[in-house]
């Protein structure tokens, strides 16, 4: 299946490329609705926002957990010892071993630290944890983090909730032509073509919020993104033709009937 690949070196299959985040939702209910119409497999939940004394109003009680896989994530973190204490705490609550690493201490541009990105990955693989690191689009930080034993990077495609798109392409690229391990854009795609783009240009997954969580109708645009995921990667899969400089007739002129 076009739409399947698999994580980490215990193979795990992941059934769609889209991952779909569930901040910014209007209710409990309408992210349900939107998590549904995505037929995403991996859902994003921000560990502060999990409320484990009211089981019945917590965001988990909306999320079937039977046909998602959770991946929370550390957000608010500021350092790496903030990452590393979240994910341990989502590790105890029973959420599993995979985190998606987020150490952002810039309030304004919200951009990921490097350092205490790499800081934070580096222990907590040690321990066992299967991190996803959400980072600037730079090429050395990616590998650096492949090589400490992540098995996902997740760059960035323009500022966090900025609707921008693909404002990085060019090294997004390059991280992509030389990771050993799958790429998740994450981040500033606003529109159905933007994650159409990431895909096509060879991404294994995209990562997408603000731009269904605040859409008008967030049903009918979680839908949207699922349709251009599965043709952005059906497009890279099939083999663009070469682009040219000048225009190329679709029909041989040879035995053409002229007056």
């Amino acid at each position: 299946m076009t739409n399947s690949f698999i994580i980490g070196g215990g193979g795990k299959e992941i059934t769609s490329r889209l991952f779909v985040g569930t901040g910014k939702f209007s209710s409990h209910q309408v992210m349900k609705e939107a998590l549904e119409a995505s037929d995403a497999s991996l859902v994003t939940v921000a560990l502060r926002r999990v409320d484990f004394k009211k089981p019945d109003e917590d965001i988990l009680h909306f999320i079937d957990r039977k046909r998602f896989t959770l991946l929370p994530n550390t957000s608010g973190a500021r350092t790496a010892k903030e990452a590393i204490f979240l994910a341990r705490l989502a590790r105890e609550a029973g959420l599993g071993d995979w985190v998606k690493l987020e150490v952002i201490p810039d309030p304004r541009y919200l951009m990921p630290d490097p350092l205490e990105t790499l800081e934070a990955a580096r222990t907590l693989t040690q321990e066992g944890f299967a991190i996803f690191p959400y980072i600037q689009a730079d090429p050395t930080l990616a590998k650096r983090l492949e090589d400490v034993g992540c098995p996902v990077v997740m760059p960035m495609a323009s500022p966090i909730g900025s609707n921008r798109g693909l404002q990085l392409r060019e090294t997004l690229r390059i991280i992509i032509e030389q990771s050993n391990v799958p790429i998740v854009i994450d981040a500033g795609l606003g529109v159905p073509s933007h994650a159409c783009e990431a895909m096509e240009m060879g991404a294994d997954a995209v990562l997408v919020n603000t731009a269904i969580a605040t859409a008008q109708d967030p049903v009918s645009m979680a839908g949207a993104f699922k349709h251009a995921v599965i043709a952005g990667r059906r497009g890279f899969l099939a083999g663009r033709s070469e682009e040219k400089m000048t225009a190329q007739a679709s029909s041989a002129l040879e035995g053409m009937i002229r007056p």
